[in-house]
């Protein structure tokens, strides 16, 4: 039985965000923090599994994909924040 096509709907919200707006904001952070990043939030967001992303789209009223993207942005804020002062700390140890 084939289970990969099962996922987390965050995941690629989490991701798209981190490309769009976050990559084209900050400067000097390499892969890593911004792999940090990305599941440091994931881990603040539900967890909503799905098979197909296309289902997503008929099941989500507009109200509740707002609710979302306003997730997924301050996950990802305080995301950035967390990573920043940890990997500040590290550097100073």
């Amino acid at each position: 039985m084939d289970f990969t096509s099962i996922h987390n709907y965050y995941e690629h919200l989490v991701i798209d965000y981190i490309q769009t707006r976050v990559i084209p904001e900050i400067e000097n952070k390499d892969e890593d923090f911004l792999l940090d990043v990305a599941c440091y939030a994931l881990t603040k967001l539900p967890a909503r599994y799905m098979r197909h992303e296309i289902d997503m789209a008929f099941y989500l009223d507009s109200r509740e994909r707002e609710k979302i993207s306003t997730e997924v942005a301050r996950a990802v804020k305080d995301a950035l924040k967390h990573i920043e002062q940890n990997n500040h700390k590290d550097d100073h140890d």
